[in-house]
């Protein structure tokens, strides 16, 4: 949809340079640093070109550029246009999608927290306000790796893909509550990998149950490789742990998860090097030969200019930030009021919420077979968490002062190993179906059930 520009005066005419077409089909990174052929997973899929539909009247995203650019435009037009262009950024951001609708939740939990302090309601009215923010920040962050290019794309996407449980986690490190980052952080991997793929393969293979749906097995590969040698980061310090095997006893876990962590941050940083610059041919999609350039399906419309873009990503980091802070506030009296453990709340339904947008649009990629750009939503989303975030984290919390360490304990550690072998199993043959996608699906069941009647132990040996 584009938005009418008003009448200008017939007098008054405004010369346009050249105008240049801003469309790409070149990639854009995914959250996980796995390359969007012409697709964004987080905004709108039907926004393509439709040259048919270009009138004198409509001012687009090129022609209101390259006026605002041109030398010899009028003060007072320049002012109308820049109207116009922030107007439209208006709606693109805050309006355009579907799942804005759930905006007004983040100030309505706010005025909660300050006229009635009832945690529950404080806590479940932030999740549904922050997940809108989650969903605006990535496609932000996709409209700003246009302008920088796949490298750079793909550290932005690094950083900000996730930003929601970083900056939650981050809230949760200054209130000490070292056991909730580690418990969502882990919910976040095992939603992406259980319930979103599950479901993804499912949907997909109901719709094309005629066919065999294929996926790129290399890029595949080198994901479930990342989570094996996340999960490897995150066991040694628990069986240390729990072995009583210390040189330094309670020292020689931290010290051992703060060094893994930069192993892992180094780890991370190679694999987008070596996938964006290096071997980028390796992870082209399967079906990505015969696609033709011209083909509108795989565009993607460019809708934000490279400040707008940098404008509203300081925006929804702040209001995610503030949001955060409430969010953390009131997990402790939700549990209480809403007779739930801090372990199901921490590892299912805060990730439920912050994944829903990743959810929703990798079913939408599953159903139009483009398995690739799915695999990179979810499974890609599970390796920058496990291989970024967490060693992230403990970084973040080790220069804060705070003992964020890898020993997320034996259930927890347990729980994820099984997954990532399950999922590489379910992955290693490069093709998906109904009957894969409801395994996963019926795994992520169990894992739910089994964090509703798990509670922490009390000591930290158990």
């Amino acid at each position: 949809m584009r938005m009418e520009s008003p009448d200008f005066d017939e007098e008054e005419e405004i010369p346009l340079k050249e105008e240049t077409s801003f469309t790409s089909s070149s990639s854009s990174p995914t959250k996980g640093g796995l390359t969007h052929h012409g697709h964004s997973h987080s905004h709108s899929h039907g926004n393509h070109h439709n040259h048919s539909n270009r009138n004198s009247h409509a001012f687009s995203f090129e022609t209101t550029t390259a006026a605002v650019l041109s030398p010899d435009l009028p003060k007072s037009s320049v002012f109308r246009l820049l109207r116009i262009t922030r107007i439209r950024s208006l709606y693109v951001v805050l309006i355009k999608a579907k799942i804005n609708l759930l905006l007004p939740f983040g100030p309505l939990a706010i005025a909660l927290h300050y006229l009635t302090g009832k945690h529950g309601w404080v806590f479940f009215f932030s999740l549904l306000g922050i997940a809108p923010l989650a969903e605006r920040l990535g496609y932000v962050t996709e409209q700003l790796a246009f302008y920088t290019g796949p490298t750079v794309g793909g550290l932005l996407n690094a950083t900000f893909g996730n930003a929601t449980e970083m900056i939650i986690s981050i809230f949760a490190l200054k209130n000490d509550m070292i056991r909730v980052v580690q418990q969502s952080l882990l919910g976040s991997i095992l939603s992406n990998m259980l319930l979103v793929l599950g479901c993804a393969f499912f949907t997909g293979g109901i719709v094309h149950y005629k066919k065999v749906q294929v996926f790129n097995k290399a890029a595949a590969v080198v994901n479930s490789g990342l989570l094996l040698m996340a999960v490897m980061g995150i066991l040694f310090p628990a069986v240390l742990h729990f072995t009583h095997s210390e040189v330094h006893l309670g020292k020689s876990v931290l010290s051992l998860s703060r060094f893994s962590s930069c192993v892992m941050l180094v780890a991370y940083a190679s694999y987008l090097f070596f996938q964006l610059k290096s071997q980028p041919n390796l992870y082209s999609p399967v079906d990505e030969e015969g696609v033709s350039g011209e083909n509108s399906d795989e565009e993607e419309e460019l809708e934000l200019t490279q400040a707008e873009a940098i404008v509203w990503l300081a925006i929804l980091t702040a209001w995610v930030s503030l949001l955060s802070g409430y969010l953390v506030d009131a997990i402790e009296g939700a549990s209480e009021s809403l007779n739930m453990s801090m372990a199901f709340i921490s590892v299912i339904l805060l990730p439920i919420v912050g994944n829903a947008a990743e959810h929703a649009s990798a079913i939408m990629f599953a159903m139009k077979d483009k398995l690739d750009i799915t695999i990179g939503v979810a499974v890609g989303s599970s390796t920058q968490i496990s291989m970024f975030v967490i060693p992230f984290c403990v970084v973040v919390g080790w220069c804060m002062g705070k003992e964020m360490d890898l020993n997320f304990q034996l259930f927890e550690t347990a729980t994820l190993f099984i997954t990532v072998l399950v999922v590489a199993f379910m992955m290693q043959e490069g093709t998906s179906n109904y009957f894969k996608g409801l395994m996963l699906i019926l795994c992520y069941l169990i894992v739910a059930a089994s964090f509703f009647v798990h509670v922490d132990p009390k000591t930290g040996d158990d």
